[in-house]
């Protein structure tokens, strides 16, 4: 066997007596790329959701009548256990995929595709606030005031959409305006109490969120308000014709404009974090707020701008809620758990935009699916919240899946060890 001479940089250990030493090689380019593809955030996250899965798979054979019934004989026939194990979990996650994706017992690709679009109708909204979320994470506040914020946007975007009749096209842009504003200012009051008293942003929203649901749900049974006219249902009046999002394929499908809002808001927040000199300052301030500071950042007004733009970005999830896909009046309960959900989104994105985007397209299929699943295969709905919360719990503990996975760590290179003679050592040691 020829030996190897260290590179540069290389140190020989010493080896036993007779026998060969070893040299700390380092690894090549491809295999530190590797590296930190396998153990990286986005490696984490898919298997977070792969891991949420089967364990969702496990309580859906758990709670399924056939395989409680199979394992009552388990010893004496042992494989109608498993096949009933496998047709519970198969049957759920097909009829999961089929009312989420692609329906192929529908007649017709137009008709099978359908679930796909009802899919980014739920995650229109979702992907909005996720959005807004992402923004407060990256500068380090913690925005769980979204109930709050789509709620005051809602109220807004509704007060316009059917008290003020506009003209067709500025009707629909000055409600939506209206509702981000109503976000934005709803969201900047915690970045403003942050800056100037030092309030926490957590109470704070907690606060808001209280104050928001009970201020909406006056304002709906009080008429002259959001209340209908001549009605004593806590309920707004329908949208006007002028003020909804127009159809996107047609009125076969829900899915609205709304969705294509979206994407540009996307496309704004990826360029605000990335490109622009404010991005760059809400990073400094999150990674480091004192730092921040002493390199000549105003790190309050960036709390400021911040919320603003968070709480601007969930309120146009209340606007979708509400000239999107209630458009027949809307009630108290028009977030539909939304603000919450968002911060599950933003984890699993990792408060990037295009992570953002895409967690919110899962959670819409899994609340598409969810439905479907149930009617299909009579699984509760309450499994598909279970695996967002198993999604979020793996998220939370990356240490956890590297270890279930075997995954490497990020920034952390061993060393190749590469034998050498001791000859070849005494040459290099000279």
């Amino acid at each position: 066997m020829t030996d190897q001479i260290p590179a540069k940089g290389q140190v020989p250990t010493d080896p036993e007596p007779g026998q060969a030493g070893t040299v700390a090689a380092p690894p090549s380019r491809s295999q530190q790329v590797l590296r930190e593809i396998m153990g990286g955030s986005a490696m984490i996250s898919v298997l977070a959701v792969l891991l949420a899965l089967l364990v969702g798979a496990i309580l859906i054979a758990l709670t399924d009548k056939s395989v409680q019934a199979a394992s009552g004989y388990f010893f004496s026939r042992p494989g109608d256990t498993f096949k009933a194990i496998w047709d519970a979990a198969s049957g759920a996650y097909s009829a999961l995929f089929q009312g989420s994706v692609y329906n192929f017992k529908r007649p017709g690709f137009a008709a099978g595709i359908r679930p796909l679009t009802e899919t980014l109708t739920f995650a229109t909204p979702l992907i909005a606030a996720g959005l807004g979320v992402a923004v407060s994470f990256r500068v380090g506040l913690f925005n769980i005031g979204g109930r709050g914020q789509m709620l005051v946007a809602a109220g807004a975007a509704g007060y316009v959409g059917f008290a003020w009749p506009l003209p067709f096209g500025i009707h629909l842009i000055v409600a939506v305006v209206a509702g981000i504003v109503a976000g934005a200012i709803w969201g900047g009051l915690v970045g403003l109490l942050k800056a100037t008293t030092g309030a926490h942003e957590v109470i704070v929203t907690i606060m808001l969120n209280y104050i928001g649901f009970y201020l909406i749900g006056y304002m709906l049974r009080t008429q002259g308000l959001l209340q209908a006219p001549g009605s004593t249902n806590p309920k707004s009046a329908p949208m006007l014709e002028t003020a909804v999002f127009p159809d996107l394929f047609g009125p076969q499908y829900n899915l609205h404009w709304g969705f294509v809002v979206v994407i540009a808001a996307t496309a704004y927040v990826w360029y605000l974090i990335n490109r622009s000199s404010m991005g760059f300052q809400f990073r400094a301030v999150g990674e480091n707020p004192n730092a921040a500071r002493v390199a000549g950042i105003h790190v309050k007004k960036i709390y400021v701008y911040a919320m603003l733009i968070s709480g601007g970005l969930v309120g146009l999830a209340g606007v979708n809620q509400v000239l999107g896909t209630v458009t027949t009046g809307f009630s108290a309960g028009i977030d539909a758990g939304i603000g919450f959900d968002a911060i599950t989104v933003a984890l699993l994105g990792r408060s990037r935009p295009i992570g953002v985007f895409f967690a919110g397209i899962l959670f819409g299929a899994l609340k598409a699916g969810g439905y479907s699943m149930q009617a299909a295969q009579g699984i509760p709905i309450d499994i598909v919240l279970v695996v967002q919360s198993l999604i979020v719990l793996f998220i939370a503990a990356p240490p956890l899946v590297r270890a279930i996975f075997r995954l490497p760590v990020p920034g952390v290179v061993k060393a190749v060890r590469t034998p050498v003679t001791a000859a070849r050592k005494a040459e290099v040691s000279k």
